[in-house]
């Protein structure tokens, strides 16, 4: 017997030959079956061969040295002394560093010396930057817009989001209606947006495959050339094997929108659903069958392989290749569309809007595979059923159970430019910082399948950056350059110098007890309670400002500790029935010599300050917007259509909102909890003439309680432009006539006489020019000056020194412009665009400027919109001023109570409302309202 080591190598040696020889065979084998198989066969079998095919980023693709977006001509650039928020470490990583962008990537951060010399970038090709501390991001991806498909300026015939062929079309495709004109994306650019996943709409149950794509225009101005990780089936009917496997995107949705389109019910939409996969799922399961007996070598009477264009998009979804988006909103369609995924077993990527995900997260969890993601807004609620139960506080919820949060924009539904401003709502109401920044930068790249290249500062990933004049999170961050694919997308962005602690993300309220309620009562707790309203007298303690108007001014008040007896006592504010009747040394023992019944309010260095005044949303008219039941409704316009005749007064039938009031609407009382302590709304309507609007509290209970109503009639509003069935030129005919000729009495011979102003709703400067000069006809024919006012006023900076010498007042709306509409596409777009912004423009001409709101939820914001533009303006609109945008002027704008602003001592009394924040004034982010007194109602409501 020979050696163990003889013995080993014989061993060895004999099962090397013995594999060989299999080898052999097998390759034999391989050469016959070869020959005989036949052409369409091989083909199959390549195809069979991707379908196991797994998407995602080849293993060295972090080791490529130039981007496949790469534009010729770029200079590499270095950025120095960044801030970055790189996206690592669940977001809470910071370092201070260095970025070399080159050839489209990330190459390094460091020190800008060793990052040149490491990868051999000759300083003298780089562009050097020094950003002096600023906080750099990722470049911001927005995972739900419909931006190039559904187009702004908007115009007939340019809609492409929605196909109307049925309620499931997999087929269809958002690239294929991706306008690169449409305006808003230089918008979007400049609020930091680099990466959008353009989805289709939500009037089909399947509506059809989404897109990624990066926002820069390209050297080939195509669509095609925007796109960022294409499928292979982009350019050709099926996949090619031959080239990386990328995520493919498909629009699902549930609920009203596809069951409102197609006059279906749940039943039928998820029906739909059903029918659909089943569908999907026999033609991959005809798939697998070919492809088993074309791998056995079955090749007799095998035929072609199984294909049909229409439904491999749905079959893929079967294969786990495609990243569903479902628009899905109630429990009921969250947990059916769980349901549909386990039944036909596919992952679920995310839920978007998903209004009511806060209260049902095992729902998500019951979703086959993994838990879907939710992408949502931050505060846009209640504008539907579906929405009704929406609550700032579902990010933080969500987060708080492990389940992944981006904000989105869903646009033009709101305007992606402003896509950061939700992650700040988001984090102002709980969201922690990190995920915050995380909602709108590293978790959408990752729920998109795309983490591996963009929502990271990282070396080897996109060079999509955004350099920021503040802190993300900080109210009013603006973007100083935006870098896609390492190229600058501002030219000269202007932005202001910003206060030091906006460099620090703002210190934002406790809302623990809100964030219960909102569970506790499933969305829709109480918001004004009768317990909570204090009839006795008040002392707000530590209080920092107080604001106060003073004719037609706001004049700013700093309180300081007072000493008394040796006793350091922080400032207070004393209010008695509602009024303050003392500021500044209100000391408890002061208090309590007048009466025994105080309570007192800490307001932790906060403020008070006059209510605002809401206007342009339907508050108090309008409870649901979808849902006439809930909604005074349509005025019939005269203009066009018959009036009854028992209605007729010789102006067509003007109403009067009062008329329709509802109090106790959750937006409205919102918006009283948000500052908002004053609504005026305007009858809705679409037509020409609206009618007459109202000045009410939108505290109140009711319509006969004392206060409720501030003013019956307001101003007389109509409505000028395009779209309507009479054309411009008819409209304004009918406006000279009904002010100068027929003008006998009623509300429009009011407006002759000055006694109530006119308010026309309109944007375009062509119109407001044409207004201008019929002011100045009727006021040369009654000679009385007539009190004119601009709502809308989206290209009222054309004409600013005009408006400002005729005496028209302005209120924008929205605050920041958007290209709504063909007559609204001139705006002044503001920081970093342009210097100016609209309302700084018409502050300068001397015009009396008003803030509106577009949408009711809105009006609870309307504070934030106020501190925003201060901060946009930099030193040029103090605080006083931004007040002024959204209380005196309002007033003056509507002549309500006009009489204050010439009696300086009513003052304190203002025209009714005060409130109290604590942590901050009324503008500041950091700020929480606390109290409202009303010295018009005698009472202070605390929340």
């Amino acid at each position: 017997m020979g050696s163990p080591l003889a013995s080993r190598r014989l061993a060895h040696w004999l099962l090397l030959s013995g594999i060989c020889t299999l080898a052999l065979f097998h390759y034999n084998q391989f050469l016959h079956t070869r020959q005989e198989v036949p052409v369409h066969v091989a083909k199959a079998l390549d195809r069979c061969r991707s379908l196991t095919a797994i998407p995602g980023p080849p293993s060295d693709f972090h080791s490529r040295s130039t981007s496949d977006r790469f534009e010729l001509g770029t200079n590499p650039t270095v950025l120095l002394n960044a801030r970055i928020w790189t996206g690592e470490k669940n977001g809470t990583e910071v370092v201070e560093a260095d970025i070399l962008l080159d050839k489209g990537i990330i190459r390094g951060i460091g020190h800008v010396g060793r990052l040149l010399s490491r990868f051999d970038v000759s300083e003298r090709d780089a562009v050097v930057r020094d950003v002096n501390g600023s906080w750099v991001i990722p470049g911001i991806v927005d995972m739900h817009s419909h931006l190039g498909d559904a187009p702004s300026p908007g115009l007939d015939g340019a809609e492409d989001d929605n196909s109307m062929k049925g309620p499931i079309v997999p087929w269809m495709r958002s690239l294929d209606g991706l306008n690169t004109h449409d305006d808003a994306f230089r918008l979007s650019i400049s609020g930091g947006v680099t990466t959008s996943l353009i989805l289709p709409g939500s009037a089909n149950a399947i509506g059809g495959q989404g897109f990624p794509v990066k926002l820069r225009t390209t050297s080939e101005r195509s669509a095609s050339s925007m796109l960022l990780e294409p499928p292979s089936t982009t350019n050709s009917s099926y996949y090619d094997h031959n080239t990386p496997l990328h995520w493919r995107h498909i629009k699902h949705a549930c609920g009203e929108n596809p069951s409102r389109v197609y006059s279906n019910t749940r039943m039928d939409t998820i029906w739909a659903f059903r029918e659909a996969y089943n569908t999907a799922k026999k033609l991959k399961e005809s798939q697998d069958a070919y492809c088993a007996k074309a791998t056995a070598g079955h090749f007799e009477d095998l035929g072609d392989f199984p294909e049909d264009l229409a439904w491999e998009p749905l079959s893929e979804v079967l294969r786990g290749r495609v990243k569903v988006q479902v628009h899905c909103y109630e429990t009921t369609d969250l947990d059916g569309l769980s349901r549909i995924s386990n039944e036909f077993k596919f992952p679920i990527t995310a839920f978007h809007h998903a209004h009511e995900t806060y209260l049902v997260p095992n729902v998500l969890r019951n979703a086959y595979g993994s838990t879907p993601g939710v992408a949502i807004f931050a505060n846009n609620a209640r504008y539907k059923r579906e929405a009704y139960r929406g609550t700032p506080f579902a990010a933080k919820i969500l987060a708080s159970e492990g389940i992944e949060v981006a904000m989105k924009s869903d646009h033009p539904v709101m305007n992606s430019r402003y896509l950061l401003y939700e992650a700040q709502n988001a984090y102002y109401y709980g969201l922690p910082e990190n995920l915050a920044i995380a909602s709108v930068t590293s978790t959408p790249a990752k729920l998109l399948g795309l983490g591996h290249r963009v929502g990271f500062v990282k070396e080897g990933w996109d060079a999509d950056l955004v350099v920021f004049d503040s802190h993300p999170l900080a109210l009013g961050a603006t973007p100083k350059q935006v870098y896609i694919d390492g190229i600058p997308q501002l030219d000269s962005p202007f932005t202001v110098e910003k206060p030091k602690k906006l460099q620090e993300a703002p210190k934002v309220p406790n809302f623990d007890k809100e964030v219960g309620d909102a569970i506790k009562y499933e969305g829709l707790p109480p918001l004004l309670t009768e317990k909570n309203r204090l009839t006795g007298d008040v002392l707000f303690m530590d209080v920092k400002n107080v604001y106060t108007p003073v004719g037609s001014k706001i004049r700013h008040s700093r309180l300081f500790r007072s000493v008394v007896d040796g006793e350091v006592f922080p400032p207070s504010v004393l209010v008695q029935k509602g009024q303050i009747t003392c500021i500044g040394r209100c000391t408890q023992e002061k208090v309590m010599a007048r009466t025994q019944n105080v309570t007192v309010i800490d307001l932790e260095g906060g403020a008070l300050g006059p209510g605002l005044v809401s206007f342009g949303a339907p508050l108090g008219l309008e409870e649901i917007q979808a849902e006439k039941s809930t909604n005074d409704g349509m005025v019939i316009d005269p203009l066009t259509k018959v009036t009854p005749k028992i209605l007729d007064d010789g102006e067509g039938g003007v109403v009067r909102a009062v008329d329709g009031l509802s109090f106790m609407g959750r937006d409205t009382l919102l918006a009283y909890r948000g500052g908002v302590t004053t609504a005026i709304s305007a009858p809705v309507s679409y037509g020409f003439l609206a009618g007459l609007g109202v000045a009410f509290s939108t505290g109140a209970r009711h319509k006969l309680e004392d206060g409720a109503v501030v003013r019956p009639i307001t101003a007389l509003h109509v409505h000028v432009g395009p779209g309507q069935e009479a054309s411009v030129s008819t409209q304004i005919a009918t406006l000279r006539k009904l002010l100068i000729d027929g003008a006998k009495h009623g509300a429009f011979q009011r407006v002759a006489q000055g006694k109530i102003p006119l308010v026309v709703h309109t944007h375009s400067a062509d119109i407001i020019a044409t207004l201008i000069v019929l002011k100045g006809e009727v006021e040369h024919h009654t000679k009385v000056d007539i009190k004119l006012t601009i709502a809308g006023g989206g290209e009222a900076h054309l004409l600013a020194k005009e408006l400002g010498e005729a005496n028209v007042g302005v209120i924008l709306n929205p605050v920041r412009p958007f290209p709504a509409s063909w007559e609204s596409r001139r705006i002044l777009p503001g920081p970093p665009l342009t210097e100016e912004s609209q309302i700084l423009r018409l502050l300068n001409h001397g015009i009396t400027v008003g803030v509106g709101v577009l949408e009711s939820w809105e009006a609870q914001n309307a504070r934030f919109d106020l501190g925003w533009a201060a901060l946009e303006a930099g030193d040029k609109i103090s605080k006083e001023q931004a007040y002024l945008l959204g209380t005196v002027n309002m007033l003056k704008l509507f002549g309500v109570e006009e009489e204050d602003f010439d009696t300086p001592e009513k003052g304190l009394s203002w025209i009714g409302e005060f409130v109290a924040t604590a942590g901050g004034d009324l503008l500041e982010f950091g700020s929480k309202v606390v109290a409202v007194a009303s010295s018009r109602r005698g009472f202070v409501d605390v929340f």
